[in-house]
């Protein structure tokens, strides 16, 4: 079938977490007002692809003369996002593979730059994240008067709260990440929500709720890093490297360092390729 206008794109996961990745310069004449629009057409399910972001990447508008391209991030609501660990290794991926970039490469974010390395012979990612930021340990959390949790904060490309739990499989995390996202500690910008659990020895496990998401995914890099930086910070893990399970089942390696750096790796999945109708979708 022939389309007025199609535009290519593709699929790709980091952990579950999923996003539609466009290969910018496409000739495609939208600006930052329309990516939003994008991105909520194109991120909602069953009327479209599907996706809990989308991900335009383009040689346009570099300012570090270091880097490969850029990337224009959005979450499925359409609000615009700083940065993304699981997004960024899939961007990575398929930069190298559509010989956008070599393996060991550099590309902008609204964070900053991101140091990727390409291991292609194991469909894995490794991606120096933003140094963290604003960190803010023990902050009382009162929800409507009634219940207290202990949070801690840090910002690793985008905000996180972190609470630990001896079991993080009854909470509802849906109603209870709502809640802290948007509580008065954490405007105007809000934050997203890590829900965590320490297993033996270095190993996290991790449920999620993303804000722009508005509920709880797979798996979120930026949240896998600020989890196990904050349990370094604490006391809570020992090691430099840190195993996370995510919600989604998949595992990621969070490595630390002297200097505050934090690596995140793991998989970057290829799903599938294929054509946007941009006509039927409105676009």
């Amino acid at each position: 079938m022939e389309f007025d206008r199609d535009i290519l794109f593709y699929k790709m996961h980091g952990s579950g977490n999923d996003f539609v990745l466009i290969p910018f310069d496409q000739g495609l004449d939208i600006n930052l007002k329309t990516m939003s629009k994008w991105a909520k057409t194109i991120c909602t399910r069953k009327f479209s692809v599907g996706a809990d972001g989308l991900i335009f990447l383009t040689k346009k508008g570099i300012k570090d003369p270091s880097a490969s391209y850029k990337w224009h991030f959005y979450n499925s609501d359409g609000s615009r996002a700083e940065m993304c660990g699981n997004g960024s290794r899939c961007a990575a991926r398929l930069a190298y593979e559509l010989g956008l970039a070599p393996a060991h490469h550099i590309f902008e974010t609204d964070a900053g730059s991101i140091k990727a390395e390409v291991l292609p012979e194991k469909n894995r990612v490794k991606v120096q994240l933003t140094p963290p930021t604003n960190y803010k340990p023990r902050i009382e959390i009162d929800i409507d008067g009634k219940d207290k949790y202990l949070a801690h904060y840090v910002n690793t490309g985008v905000p996180h709260a972190v609470l630990f739990f001896e079991d993080t499989k009854e909470i509802d995390i849906n109603y209870l990440g709502r809640k802290i996202r948007f509580h008065e500690t954490f405007k105007p910008e809000g934050t997203n929500v890590n829900f965590v659990q320490i297993r033996e020895g270095n190993h996290l496990f991790i449920r999620t709720y993303e804000r722009g998401v508005e509920g709880e995914t797979y798996a979120c890099g930026t949240g896998a890093a600020a989890s196990a930086y904050i349990a370094k910070k604490i006391g809570y893990i020992k090691t430099n490297e840190i195993d996370i399970t995510t919600s989604g089942g998949e595992n990621l390696l969070i490595s630390l360092d002297e200097n505050d750096n934090i690596y995140l790796t793991g998989n970057a999945v290829f799903v599938f390729e294929g054509k946007l109708n941009l006509r039927e979708l409105g676009l």
